[in-house]
């Protein structure tokens, strides 16, 4: 029998990855929560039952991120889903108004934060056996149409949809871009991009075949689009 495979998700204890965490869980990985708030954590954690395993951490922090990463390898080995789902927006004004120390705010928590967990993600899945992975960076429709008065967070957002590289792929490490629009609830946005991501682990253990999850990789939804 397989054993359960192990995630890590970002901003796990609230909104869309407390909902990612969820749907992960009822899939059967054994989930790592991070974050920089221990307690909030806690409370995800019990929330879902239980499951999760809490490991604090600030994701913009080079030390702190390194430390995650070690500790998950110590303890299970290997790192088979990394969700880069933490970060932050910024208040709506025009870029003339905009206080740098904002700007610097929001690209260490979307840009450096998925750039470090990333980086300490490409090292494990490198030495780990069997070697690879998937690394799921949590973007946004409005890295192609962006809210007006949203610079820091649409020029993040637009980054992230860039960092995936096919320098990953002999290594057998898949790097991808969630590109959501406005949900009703984080649950509405993360059921079919967890239909489709576990379709798409499905095809890679032999229970189906590429063809079968193609028609998965873009799904329309009434609020807008998401895909892969």
């Amino acid at each position: 029998m397989r054993e359960r495979q192990i995630a890590i998700v970002t901003g796990a204890g609230t909104g869309v990855g407390k909902a990612i965490t969820r749907a992960l869980m009822d899939s059967g990985f054994l989930v790592v929560m991070t974050g920089r708030r221990a307690a909030v954590l806690e409370a995800a954690n019990a929330e879902l039952g239980g499951g999760g395993v809490v490991l604090p951490a600030d994701a913009s922090i080079p030390a702190e991120v390194d430390a995650l990463f070690e500790t998950v390898a110590a303890r299970f080995g290997r790192v088979d889903l990394l969700v880069n789902n933490a970060g932050m927006s910024a208040p709506p004004v025009p870029v003339d108004e905009l206080d740098v120390d904002i700007w610097h705010q929001v690209v260490a928590a979307n840009l450096t934060s998925a750039f470090l967990c990333t980086r300490a993600a490409f090292r494990q899945m490198k030495a780990q056996s069997p070697q690879g992975g998937r690394i799921i960076n949590n973007g946004s429709i409005s890295a192609t149409t962006p809210r007006p008065n949203s610079a820091p967070y649409t020029a993040t957002k637009h980054a992230i949809t860039r960092v995936m590289s096919l320098a990953a792929l002999p290594m057998s490490i898949w790097p991808q871009a969630m590109l959501n629009g406005r949900p009703s609830s984080a649950e509405d946005l993360v059921s079919p991009v967890m239909a489709c991501l576990v379709a798409v682990y499905g095809a890679e253990l032999g229970r189906g075949v590429v063809a079968d999850i193609e028609p998965l990789l873009m799904i329309r939804l009434p609020w807008g689009d998401c895909a892969f």
